[in-house]
């Protein structure tokens, strides 16, 4: 096919909104499936699973957690979890399909992009020694930790933030990004930020999500719970399994706004000019990559992997994938243990 100069972002763009928008995209990816899914083409038809058993790692109690993203320093040494993946001859990993920019299926390729894509590609490479020794299983964000502990996952990389209540159930790389919570509305909205301007308002988030956790410290009086949340009589209206389901609701005008990881809200404004980010972003947070809890030498491998990407490979997969969004930015400097 040939090139019309326009980088991969710019192209999937136009083609998304000639989809008719994040909801058509939402409804083509299967958005609310509540298991993990192989994606067609990434992988062959059967892979075992991807157990690598728990070992005896670090565990680091939230009351005493003062620097969640620091993490196991780097080593290329080969360990159990490192040993099985090598010997499967396939990296497994727990990833979106449907997050602009970060993890999203390309609707005329069929093809996986993204930031987090890429670099779960540069890990394989450096496993494996191929970039496409790799399948993607689409994991929804209430499933991440799930999906590493019962072994359907090796690692997971889909925009997961490294804090203190998950350090206890995951075992995390050192940060590859730094984001911030921020409410996402309609331009015409009345909405401020996150601020009194919310009360009353119905506010979407994704179930296990650090935006829900957010709100349920301090809401400003909005409505962000389902009836019967976590039972069978929930409607997932505003507490939703993917994070992308949020933007469906405010388009479709079921909710007022959204409040997520500003790094995901850039690209959902850049798919849909009717919405826009309000104030300005009320936390600070990482994103790592997430291994079993106590799987520790392919923690430090893959902390191998991010001081080699640092230099140069991620700069050029910001450039490709969230710069036109986000502004120019560096990848957090790591923090060791």
């Amino acid at each position: 096919m040939a090139s019309d100069g326009a980088s991969p972002a710019r192209r999937a763009a136009r083609r998304l909104r000639g989809w008719g928008g994040v909801a058509a995209m939402g409804a083509a990816c299967a958005l609310t499936a509540a298991s993990l899914t192989l994606l067609p083409g990434s992988g062959p038809a059967a892979v075992p699973s991807a157990g690598t058993g728990a070992g005896t790692g670090i565990r680091i109690e939230a009351e005493s957690c003062e620097h969640p993203e620091a993490s196991l320093r780097p080593s290329a040494a080969e360990g159990p979890a490192v040993a099985a993946i090598r010997a499967r001859g396939k990296l497994v990993v727990g990833v979106d399909q449907s997050s602009y920019r970060w993890g999203f299926r390309d609707p005329e390729t069929g093809a996986l992009e993204g930031f987090d894509i890429t670099l779960a590609r540069a890990i394989a490479k450096d496993l494996l020694g191929r970039e496409d020794a790799v399948v993607f299983r689409t994991v929804p964000t209430n499933q991440r930790i799930a999906a590493l502990d019962s072994g359907q996952v090796d690692l997971v990389v889909r925009t997961m933030t490294i804090n203190c209540k998950r350090i206890e159930q995951v075992a995390f790389s050192t940060a590859y990004f730094r984001a911030g919570q921020q409410v996402l509305a309609p331009k015409k909205s009345p909405i401020t930020g996150y601020d009194a301007s919310l009360k009353g308002r119905r506010i979407c988030t994704a179930e296990g999500s650090t935006a829900h956790e957010a709100l349920e410290a301090d809401s400003f009086g909005a409505v962000f719970r389902d009836e019967g949340d976590g039972t069978p009589a929930d409607r997932d209206l505003l507490t939703v399994p993917n994070q992308l389901d949020c933007l469906a609701r405010l388009q479709l005008g079921e909710v007022d706004a959204v409040v997520t990881d500003n790094a995901l809200a850039a690209g959902q404004a850049a798919q849909d000019p009717a919405v826009e980010l309000k104030g300005r972003p009320f936390t600070e947070e990482y994103y790592g990559v997430a291994a079993r809890l106590g799987n520790d030498d392919l923690v430090r491998r893959v902390n191998k992997v991010l001081e080699e990407y640092r230099k140069g490979p991620w700069q050029e997969a910001y450039r490709t994938w969230l710069e036109a969004g986000l502004g120019k930015a560096e990848p957090p400097a790591p923090l060791y243990r």
